[in-house]
């Protein structure tokens, strides 16, 4: 069996960081396959209760996610309508494109509107299903 170490990246807004949450335990915290691989999904994102605190600005903020994120292999995006208006969200879109980065847009449970930051500048998007988005993570990974 091949092991795949996968590092991904979940951006969000910290005001909706129960769809972080969400997306986290179902990547980090639980143990998956694809046929006879093995995956382990590495966290290389910057959650509410670990924020970046070496940044004295902006800028130096963001040139510590841009590192990040040019260290995952897949970023992972809700789509909700307040990834529109998050200007760290777009920063990130932003760090994915610049460091030739697949996204993959997941739409909250139950929203009808998505963002159309996310969705345009995405790879992949898929529903607000656990397998659905560990299948989007492998497939971008594997192109």
């Amino acid at each position: 069996m091949s092991k795949h170490q996968i590092h991904v990246f979940v951006s969000h807004a910290w005001a909706y960081s129960e769809h972080y949450e969400t997306l986290s335990n179902w990547i980090f915290n639980e143990s998956w396959s694809v046929g006879q691989a093995s995956l382990q999904f590495n966290d290389f994102s910057v959650p509410k209760n670990d924020p970046i605190h070496n940044a004295n600005s902006d800028s130096q903020l963001k040139n510590a996610i841009f590192n990040k994120i040019s260290r995952s292999h897949v970023i992972v995006i809700p789509s909700g309508m307040y990834a529109s208006y998050s200007k760290w969200i777009q920063k990130e879109i932003q760090g994915a494109k610049q460091h030739s980065k697949p996204i993959l847009a997941v739409n909250p449970f139950g929203q009808l509107r998505k963002s159309g930051i996310v969705t345009s500048n995405a790879n992949i998007a898929v529903g607000w299903q656990k397998q659905s988005v560990i299948d989007g993570i492998w497939n971008l990974y594997n192109t």
